[in-house]
């Protein structure tokens, strides 16, 4: 599982308007061999201001950027779990990403209906949420019904472990409550982990509102924010058709449009970003005269791991690991003010990269 993001919503919630404008700058991936793998998976690129900084002070031939991706989920529709619609290949589908975003439609307009008529966003975030916990129900049920039995009668502790972890789960599905909300030991979420269930990801509610709802807060945004508060989920709002129009322009243009609307980036860079923090990820960059680049990782990783982000051979044969941070290249200026000033740094394998860090890997293999 990569570091991708599911987006599901009902139908004509503006989902496949969302996907389209986050893929359409995907020339800038096209770098990226399998940015073409299925017409619903973008692979788009993280804007990060840090990276123009540090470029403008290194002067490399290249940069690249790191990137996240989208996989556009068919809409759901109610009975989904029971096959209704695209029901299996969606859930199948959902499995594979390792975080949800959830479109909710915060707009009025009467030539996009709405499949269950009027614009309700709590009743349609329900909908899905019940579809994909009753999927989950019907995967942990299989298991513990399976393992129930044998758990009782044995000394096995281990068995004795997994059943606990699939009848908390079991309880909390069948309550109405999603798997990520279930208090698990660190034994038992081992186990979870390997249910592979939707409900266990984390998710982020994105409210498409038109162009007045960008403005000022419309009732369905503060309806799906009270909502979110209560879940400890964050909300990103963003006006979809205006996205739309802002992926077909120029760069130049882009700003040009942006500032007219007084907007100070698209909000489509709001979103990256939130999917970002949400699968828990940060970014470390690798600076030389060839390329400046940006390399993905979760947090906490340590150097060697993050080393073969970059190829295996640098974690195999790991010395250890030259780093500064970013920011203090950007309050010296250059490598060597950072050098003079004590601040370049070498660091053995227990090291646990920063976001921002500036990396330079020692390795023999």
């Amino acid at each position: 599982m990569g570091f991708n993001c599911g987006i599901v919503g009902l139908p004509n919630v503006g989902k496949s308007t969302l996907f389209n404008a986050l893929t359409a700058a995907k020339a800038e991936a096209a770098n990226y061999p399998f940015c073409t793998i299925d017409p619903n998976v973008g692979v788009v690129t993280v804007p990060d201001p840090r990276m123009e900084k540090i470029t403008t002070l290194v002067k490399p031939k290249k940069e690249v950027p790191t990137v996240i991706e989208f996989v556009d989920i068919a809409g759901l529709v109610e009975g989904a779990s029971k096959g209704e619609g695209l029901g299996n290949q969606f859930l199948g589908h959902i499995r594979q990403t390792a975080a949800i975003v959830h479109v909710v439609r915060c707009f009025e307009d009467p030539n996009i209906i709405h499949v269950h008529g009027g614009v309700n966003p709590d009743r349609d975030i329900d909908v899905i949420n019940t579809e994909l916990m009753l999927a989950d129900l019907e995967s942990v049920e299989k298991k513990y019904t399976k393992i129930e039995k044998t758990a009782r009668m044995t000394s096995d502790a281990k068995l004795k472990v997994e059943a606990s972890c699939y009848k908390k789960i079991y309880d909390a599905l069948k309550e109405g409550h999603p798997a990520r909300s279930v208090e698990l030991t660190d034994e038992e979420k081992n186990y979870a982990r390997d249910l592979h269930l939707i409900t266990q990801k984390p998710v982020l509610y994105l409210a498409n509102v038109d162009e007045q709802g960008l403005k000022e807060k419309n009732q369905w945004v503060k309806q799906v924010e009270a909502r979110a508060a209560k879940e400890n989920n964050v909300v990103v709002t963003i006006c979809g058709a205006l996205e739309s129009e802002i992926s077909q322009l120029q760069p130049d243009e882009q700003k040009e449009f942006l500032k007219e609307m007084g907007l100070e980036e698209p909000g489509l860079h709001k979103l990256i970003r939130a999917a970002y923090k949400l699968l828990n990820l940060i970014t470390y960059f690798t600076a030389g005269e060839q390329e400046v680049r940006a390399w993905t990782i979760v947090n906490g990783t340590k150097a060697p791991q993050a080393a073969a982000v970059i190829h295996s051979d640098f974690e195999r044969g790991f010395i250890r690991a030259e780093t500064y941070n970013c920011e203090d290249l950007f309050k010296l200026g250059s490598e060597s003010a950072v050098k003079e000033k004590g601040l370049y740094r070498s660091e053995g394998k227990e090291y646990v990269v920063k976001d921002g860090d500036i990396m330079f890997f020692k390795f023999n293999v």
